[in-house]
């Protein structure tokens, strides 16, 4: 046994490597017994590898040095001795994990069984850990479930993972990692790719069973601002390497280090719209250092009004999925996801088409391009109705292109980028292979890749490059109107400003019409002239981004606007 001090977990001079490269280096982090220790940073910083080692849960060929010390619950000195996670055996660190360590993983989907109801997969964590009867084990359950405010857990027992919403599956999730009362809880990125009203639950449900319990919990995040609602300590990581450390009110409020200063100013939302961000490596310039954004409230709201050309008219437009039939095959019910919807788009605007998770706005998105059926009303491009069932229609279709919300799933994984993004030249014009190639090399030189980068697949990039490719393959057959379904939603902020930054470099230059899907108010206000706002399927609010970001009308809008983390310098962009 060895010594600790009051804090729960020490973590002394960790370090992770694989093969001869380090990627964590001479880490020493605290984490206090009942307080949250926040770990932010980018992709690759290494803060999920550091939530991985408490756990044993990385790779066999990793290599792991340093120490991960907890407070032994059995000793009752002042210095009560602990136990070095690093060197426990498989058996004693079974011990450890789900009862003294529980940890939340980033994507709840992929962390459910989907062949499995989401009370079994729980139940099944109670009866091993508590070892109870499965009737006993069934109630448990159900009252964890009441605990972390699922609506009617007796019927989400029952349901299985695809059968509940992504907030609700984080609950499902939240449920399990308390099922034993644990000493310590890890979240990784719980709310990532949530709308933030269920975002700004799920922080305030982690709070509330922090409070409740007593427990410490480890929040990683991208985000710094989200963190510093619920951290007690913040520490942030670049590259492998702890460049700054202290209380979350020092940090948000005097940062010390560039990359921190970059965390917090990258955001779309301190800036007035379609300003330039800075991106990290400005931080990091000497001969032009940037300064912290300062924000006031906003004095000269834009009135931007959406006249001009009509490019697509939106009218009475209904999407409706069949929920029921008889017994004869005939539909008897409809879930409404889309309801009467009223919409004129001019030549040359961006829409922002905003709203929580299940209002409908992607399904709006994928009715626009053709990808779900109308069930009634009409839609018309360029004076045209659309969209069109004539064999002119493939052809007239690269005129209007989308960019998925998920651009790993969006890229066959089989071919290389190079060939997916000229694969749309080669179906929509006549160009040769040769002149496709060409113009495929200068577009991703365009989108700030390499010409290099045309031989690759798309595993062998960032999720920021993947991004920047699937807008390639976009734009590059220069479409007058495009849709970018959550494009942004989960990247890092930095990566989010650049990408933010080409689309309105791209969009300049080749003057299209689009509309930005987003659950996030403040991105959509940044890159938007007119904003839209979706709520069970029907419009709640339209006008000029600026007015509604500022001066909303609709309750749902001003309560997604209250569900925004606030900025770490006070008020709002100018």
């Amino acid at each position: 046994m060895q010594q600790i001090q009051n804090d729960l977990v020490q973590i002394n001079r960790l370090t992770i490597s694989f093969g001869q490269s380090a990627v964590l280096r001479t880490l020493n982090l605290n984490i206090g017994t009942g307080e949250t220790l926040a770990i932010v940073g980018e992709s690759g910083s290494g803060k999920s590898l550091t939530a991985l080692s408490l756990l044993q849960l990385l790779p066999a060929h990793a290599t792991v040095c340093g120490e991960i010390l907890l407070k032994n619950t059995s000793a009752s000195e002042p210095k009560a001795a602990a136990v070095d996670l690093n060197r426990l055996g498989a058996n004693e660190m079974e011990k450890i994990r789900g009862v003294q360590i529980a940890m939340i993983f980033q994507e709840p989907m992929s962390s459910l069984n989907p062949v499995k109801t989401c009370g079994y997969q729980v139940a099944e964590a109670v009866i091993t850990h508590l070892h109870l009867s499965e009737k006993n084990a069934k109630s448990e359950v159900i009252r964890l479930f009441t605990e972390v405010r699922l609506p009617d857990p007796e019927q989400v027992f029952d349901k299985y993972p695809h059968q509940i919403s992504g907030g609700q599956k984080q609950r499902v999730m939240i449920a399990m990692a308390m099922s034993c009362a644990p000493r310590l809880l890890i979240c990784d990125e719980p709310t990532t790719a949530l709308d933030v009203m269920v975002q700004k639950e799920i922080l305030l449900l982690i709070k509330d069973l922090q409070q409740k319990t007593h427990m410490s919990v480890l929040f990683i995040s991208h985000d710094i601002q989200l963190v510093a609602q619920i951290a007690d300590q913040i520490a942030v990581l670049y590259r492998g390497d702890l460049v700054e450390y202290g209380r979350a009110g020092d940090i948000i409020s005097n940062p010390q280090h560039p990359y921190t200063r970059a965390l917090l100013s990258c955001r779309p939302g301190l800036y007035k719209r379609g300003e330039r961000l800075p991106v990290v490596a400005d931080f990091f310039n000497k001969d032009q250092p940037q300064k912290m954004p300062v924000i006031r409230e906003n004095q000269n709201i834009q009135k931007t009004t959406g006249t001009g050309t009509p490019v697509l008219e939106i009218k009475n437009l209904n999407v409706w999925y069949p929920t029921k039939r008889d017994f004869r095959g005939r539909v008897t019910d409809y879930f409404k996801a889309v309801r009467d919807i009223n919409l004129t788009i001019c030549k040359g605007e961006t829409l922002g088409l905003v709203g929580g998770s299940g209002c409908g706005k992607t399904t709006l998105g994928r009715a626009i391009m053709g990808l779900t059926p109308i069930h009634e009303g009409s839609m018309l491009f360029k004076g045209q109705p659309w969209p069109k069932q004539s064999a002119q229609g493939r052809h007239s279709a690269a005129a209007m292109q989308m960019i998925f919300q998920d651009p790993y799933s969006a890229l066959n994984p089989r071919i290389t980028v190079g060939k997916a993004i000229g694969e749309a030249l080669l179906v929509h014009s006549r160009y040769s292979k040769a002149a496709v190639k060409q113009k495929v090399l200068d577009w991703l030189e365009k989108v700030g890749l390499q010409r290099d980068h045309y031989d690759r697949y798309p595993h062998e990039f960032s999720g920021g490059q993947r991004q920047r490719l699937v807008i390639a393959r976009a734009l590059i057959l220069e479409p007058d109107f495009v849709i970018c379904d959550e494009s942004v939603s989960a990247l890092d902020v930095s990566v989010q400003a650049q990408v933010l930054n080409l689309f309105n470099d791209l969009k300049a230059e080749l003057g299209f019409t689009s509309v930005f899907i987003s659950h996030d108010l403040s991105v959509v206000r940044y890159i938007s002239d007119r904003i839209a706002v979706m709520n069970q399927g029907q419009l709640e609010e339209l006008g000029p981004a600026d007015s509604v970001y500022f001066k909303p009308q609709s309750p749902y809008t001003k309560a997604l606007l209250s569900a925004i983390p606030a900025q770490g310098m006070g008020g709002s962009a100018e």
